[in-house]
């Protein structure tokens, strides 16, 4: 994780090229990409998706289990609200870079050299979605799945728990990561 943050931090500082960073930004930067690395899933803890609870690096240091949003910046006041907006935009190129990354990371592509097993109901997944904000990581359980006629799952549907209730959704396979896949009973 820290070879790719870096890496990331690396380009994000050669696009700067001349702009200089105060030592304030800088390090309310490195504290936004501390918060965002922290915020990452490291396994699934419950298969019950009205049990949403995602173990973090961010939970087993604070032992709380609320996550980190992004912040809104329109209470700070003239002389820092340029800097603010930096510390932000700053923070959101990087969230952008390293989710890419760091999914990617999960779902390792084989091309053509092995064929991944198929989704099965009981599956849980990591929903990819561009719209989502800062820190959010989708749980989600495959309640059912949908083959095409050459017997490979293409379609899913995923039941999430979030705040406002319990909500099911149809996505493509290729927008999804599977995390933990059911054990398969012994007979």
């Amino acid at each position: 994780m820290i070879g790719v943050a870096r890496k990331i931090l690396d380009s994000m500082f050669l696009q700067l090229g001349t702009s200089k960073l105060t030592h304030e930004t800088l390090a309310t930067l490195m504290a936004e990409v501390a918060a965002i690395i922290n915020a990452r899933p490291l396994i699934p803890v419950s298969t019950d998706p009205d049990d949403p609870l995602i173990l973090t690096p961010a939970t087993l240091l604070t032992q709380k289990v609320s996550l980190p949003s992004a912040p809104v910046g329109d209470w700070v006041k003239d002389l820092h609200k340029c800097q603010w907006r930096q510390v932000q935009h700053l923070a959101q190129t990087f969230w952008n870079k390293w989710k890419k990354q760091y999914l990617s990371s999960l779902q390792p592509r084989r091309k053509w050299q092995s064929s991944p097993p198929n989704l099965q109901s009981g599956s849980i997944v990591l929903l990819k979605d561009a719209r989502l904000k800062r820190n959010e990581w989708p749980l989600g359980l495959i309640t059912q799945v949908f083959p095409s006629e050459d017997r490979k799952v293409r379609k899913v549907e995923i039941k999430v728990s979030r705040k406002d209730g319990t909500k099911v959704f149809l996505r493509p396979v290729t927008e999804t990561v599977l995390l933990l896949a059911p054990e398969k009973k012994q007979q």
